[in-house]
C-alpha cells in the first residue's frame, strides 16, 4: 500500500483511461490518517422529489475526472503538490431513509474531519448536506454557508417529510448548525409556488441573490458580497449542479432553465480564491439523464477540482 503524502500516479507512465475509477486518479484510502483533502462519495438519492438517479453520481464524477491535470493556470497553481490528496471511498447509506442516512454521514464523515482533512464531497441528492454540516460544526462550531444552486433548500416540509433534498438548509439552522447572518445564497432561479419560497430564506436571516441577480453581480460583485458576509466564521461551500444551466448540465433531479454556464461557475468559484472553507461538496449529479458526452460529470469533475484549487490557495 502506498504511503502518505498521496497523489496521482504519473500519467505519462500508464494512460488515464486505466485503473480503478477514483477521483483524478488519487489512490482509494480506507484511513483518513495523513490526508489533506479527500473527496468522498455519498450515493444517496431517495430524498429527490422528481428524477432519481444521483445515488450514481460518485460514480459519474469520478469517471469524468480521469483528465483532470495538476497544473491550473487560471489560479497559477498545482492543485497537488506539497499535499496529500487522496479519495476515501464511500459512505455507507440507508436507501429510502434521509433521517437515518444524515446520521450515518455525521458520523463517518465527523471521523474524516476530525483526522484534519478537508473534505470534498460527491452526492448523491442534496439532502445528503444536512449530515456533512453535523459533522464540520461538531469540529468548528455554527458555520457560514455560501451555496450556489437553483434552489434554497429552505422548506420546512414536502409530502408531509421533514427530510428531503428541499429542507437541509432548514434543519441545519434548526438545529443551530448555521449562522445564516453569515451565509450566502446564490443562484435561485425558475417558477415557485409562492413568493414564500425564497422569503422563507431571506426571513431566516439568509443572504438570498435570484439568478437574474447573479448574472448582474458578476464573479466579482458576487465574490466580495460574499467575502463581506462571511467575514472569519469558519465556511462551508455547497454545489448543486442544478445551478448550471440544463444545457449545460442536463443530467440532474430538478433542472431549471436560465442558469449558469459551466464557465460561469469556474469564474465564480475561482473569484473567491484566498477564502478558507472547512468542506465543500458538489451535488445532485443524475448520470442517467446525462448526454452522451456526460456533460453533467464532467462539469461536476471540474467544479470539484476548482474546490481542490480553492483549498491550495485558502488563506
Amino acid at each position: 500500500m502506498s504511503e502518505p503524502p498521496y497523489g496521482p500516479p504519473d500519467a505519462s507512465v500508464a494512460p488515464r483511461y486505466t485503473g480503478v475509477k477514483t477521483f483524478a486518479r488519487c489512490p482509494n484510502i480506507a484511513e483518513p490518517a495523513g490526508v489533506d483533502v479527500g473527496f468522498v462519495g455519498i450515493p444517496f438519492d431517495t430524498a429527490t422529489t422528481f428524477r432519481p438517479g444521483a445515488r450514481f453520481g460518485p460514480e459519474g464524477i469520478r469517471a469524468a475526472s480521469q483528465l483532470l491535470r495538476p497544473y491550473h493556470p487560471p489560479l497559477d497553481v498545482n492543485v497537488f503538490d506539497g499535499r496529500s490528496i487522496a479519495d476515501l471511498g464511500d459512505l455507507a447509506v440507508t436507501p429510502g431513509n434521509a433521517a437515518r442516512t444524515a446520521d450515518q454521514i455525521a458520523d463517518q464523515l465527523g471521523a474524516i474531519v476530525s483526522a484534519g482533512v478537508v473534505p470534498i464531497v460527491l452526492g448523491g441528492d442534496h439532502s445528503v448536506v444536512l449530515g456533512e454540516l453535523r459533522a464540520h460544526a461538531a469540529r468548528h462550531g455554527p458555520l457560514a454557508l455560501v451555496l450556489l444552486d437553483a434552489h434554497a433548500d429552505t422548506w420546512d416540509h414536502y409530502y408531509g417529510e421533514r427530510y428531503f433534498h428541499g429542507t437541509p438548509f432548514r434543519r441545519a439552522v434548526e438545529e443551530g448548525l448555521l449562522q445564516p447572518d453569515r451565509s450566502v445564497l446564490g443562484g435561485m432561479r425558475g417558477s415557485l409556488y409562492a413568493p414564500s419560497d425564497l422569503q422563507d430564506a431571506r426571513d431566516m436571516g439568509f443572504d438570498l441573490i435570484t439568478g437574474p441577480e447573479m448574472h448582474a453581480l458578476g464573479p466579482d460583485g458576487w465574490a466580495t458580497r460574499v467575502r463581506e458576509r462571511v467575514g472569519d466564521a469558519p465556511a462551508y461551500l455547497s454545489f448543486d449542479i442544478d445551478f448550471l444551466d440544463p444545457a449545460y448540465a442536463p443530467g440532474t433531479g430538478t433542472p431549471e432553465v436560465g442558469g449558469a454556464s459551466t464557465a460561469d461557475a469556474q469564474r465564480l468559484l475561482r473569484a473567491v480564491a484566498g477564502m478558507s472553507f472547512v468542506g465543500f461538496d458538489v451535488v445532485e449529479v443524475a448520470p442517467a439523464y446525462d448526454g452522451p458526452g456526460q456533460q453533467t460529470a464532467l462539469a461536476a469533475a471540474n467544479i470539484a477540482y476548482e474546490m481542490l484549487a480553492l483549498t491550495a490557495l485558502a488563506g
